[in-house]
């Protein structure tokens, strides 16, 4: 199923007009009507991650081009997303803190 009409499937499961869409993601109705038609492509990726967190999918699922996707736990790709929200002074904390953990396991190992 291509992106476009995954769009579509998912807005109309989630009885959302296309205006409601175009709202929610902070674009026009017409850039969301040219979505699920197809005719405007490549999509920015900030608009597909916005897609994504509305319809509380993967961004993989919604472009389907991760066949993998599947096998990681929902919550992990939306900790992934929220992760590249934050200041890049707090994902160094998290990476850090990341390091200690592994660095911790391998010890107990």
């Amino acid at each position: 199923m291509s992106f476009a009409q995954k769009l579509h499937t998912l807005r109309l499961q989630n009885r959302l007009s296309l205006q409601d869409v175009a709202d929610k993601v902070g674009v026009s109705k017409a850039h969301v009507f040219n979505l699920e038609k197809g005719t405007t492509r490549n999509p920015s990726m900030e608009l597909v991650l916005k897609l994504a967190d509305l319809f509380r999918v993967r961004v993989a699922d919604l472009v389907g081009e991760n066949p993998e996707a599947s096998e990681e736990p929902a919550e992990m790709v939306a900790m992934f997303r929220d992760l590249k929200k934050l200041d890049p002074r707090d994902r160094e904390t998290i990476k850090l803190l990341m390091e200690q953990l592994k660095n911790r396991q391998r010890s107990q190992d």
